[in-house]
């Protein structure tokens, strides 16, 4: 009988990479593990304050989240963006923001509507996976094909990633607005993941944000956010998504048919994490230093990077396959994360993080060194 039930979803793909940490390990200094994106440094304590503070939560909180929190996520995007939303209706915190990548598919209906799911070629599997939960199909087409015309039939949901994952590309203003302008023709909604939005290289400012392009019409359109990289919050799952009201409204109807709701503590601290500037241009500068080093010795061991404009990654190239790569830097103790997970346009880059301790970044940095000779 067990054959008749479950969704039969792949093998995380992550667990392939067992081999490549075993070999890593077996280094005498140990291992740099700059495959995954989690951040190792501490919580702010202003967080940690508000989340304690809030630890007496015996009632059920609100799907919508509490008045104090939405309007610090409008707070959020008026301070950073400059984008004026109504924080009655048109933002939503949600339990992270990869619960909301694998279920908007689902939630929008698409199954029932027979419509596929689009994302960018090379991107963070959990697009497609969302899809697959659906029952639909993902098709493959990144934001500038979609602003010189390519076709969107049949498509209900269109997924933009900028800052990307894991190329780190920054979509333009310019582009963004054309791909809001052939969603919206097109009757597809249009869902931007911005969730490393703060974290721009090139720039004092922020990525742009969808919300930017879409011009004080949020019709269609959504922006997703991610608290875990600007502020260290992963283990909190705190995220949002802000856009179109009607869109809004429906998903926190689902939501609360679901019990889909971001704990009460967790709120609070969210709340108190928004209004906060000052620890997220301080982690801004240690991600620099960090950067910066593996840049680096990356290019000295014979690395392009590509793109990579922003982020938490290096998308490297040797110009060999992602595996090769992913073996030459398991050899002197270096894990990363291989471009095939992210699509068939990926297949030659690793993606390196900069998410490890600074005594971690700075021996994989002379160790690349050490090994270009």
């Amino acid at each position: 009988m067990s054959d008749r039930f479950g969704l039969n979803l792949p093998d995380y793909p992550w667990d392939r990479l067992t081999e490549f940490r075993n070999r890593a390990a077996g280094h005498p200094d140990g291992a740099c593990d700059l495959s995954i994106g989690t951040p190792v440094d501490p919580t702010p304590p202003v967080i940690q304050a508000a989340l304690a503070a809030a630890g007496d939560a015996h009632g059920y909180p609100t799907t919508a989240g509490t008045d104090e929190l939405r309007e610090s996520i409008a707070w959020w995007y008026q301070n950073w963006h400059g984008v004026t939303l109504d924080p009655a209706s048109e933002v939503l915190p949600t339990i992270g923001s990869k619960e909301m990548v694998a279920w908007l598919p689902t939630l929008l209906g698409l199954g029932r509507a027979g419509l596929a799911v689009a994302c960018p070629s090379a991107a963070y599997p959990t697009y497609e996976m969302g899809a697959t939960i659906a029952g639909v199909d993902c098709r493959r087409i990144d934001a500038a094909e979609v602003a010189a015309g390519a076709s969107l039939e049949g498509i209900g949901l269109l997924w933009i990633n900028t800052p990307g994952n894991p190329t780190g590309e920054v979509l333009d203003t310019e582009t963004l607005a054309a791909v809001v302008r052939r969603a919206r023709n097109a009757g597809v909604v249009l869902a931007s993941d911005e969730c490393y939005g703060l974290l721009n290289w090139e720039s004092k400012s922020p990525a742009p944000s969808i919300l930017n392009a879409a011009d004080g019409d949020h019709h269609g359109v959504l922006s997703v956010y991610s608290m875990s990289k600007q502020s260290n919050l992963a283990g909190y799952r705190a995220a949002f998504v802000a856009g179109d009201r009607e869109l809004i409204g429906d998903l926190i109807k689902s939501r609360k048919h679901a019990g889909m709701i971001v704990p009460f503590p967790v709120q609070a601290a969210m709340t108190a994490g928004l209004r906060d500037t000052a620890h997220v241009f301080e982690q801004k500068e240690r991600y620099r230093a960090r950067r910066d080093l593996l840049r680096s010795g990356l290019e000295a061991c014979g690395f392009r990077i590509d793109h990579s404009n922003a982020g938490l990654y290096l998308w490297s190239s040797a110009d060999v396959s992602c595996w090769e790569s992913l073996s030459k830097l398991a050899d002197i103790g270096i894990i990363a994360g291989p471009g095939e997970f992210y699509g068939e346009a990926a297949m030659n880059h690793v993606r390196i993080a900069l998410t490890a301790s600074d005594e971690r970044i700075g021996a994989a940095s002379q160790r690349l060194h050490r090994a270009a000779g």
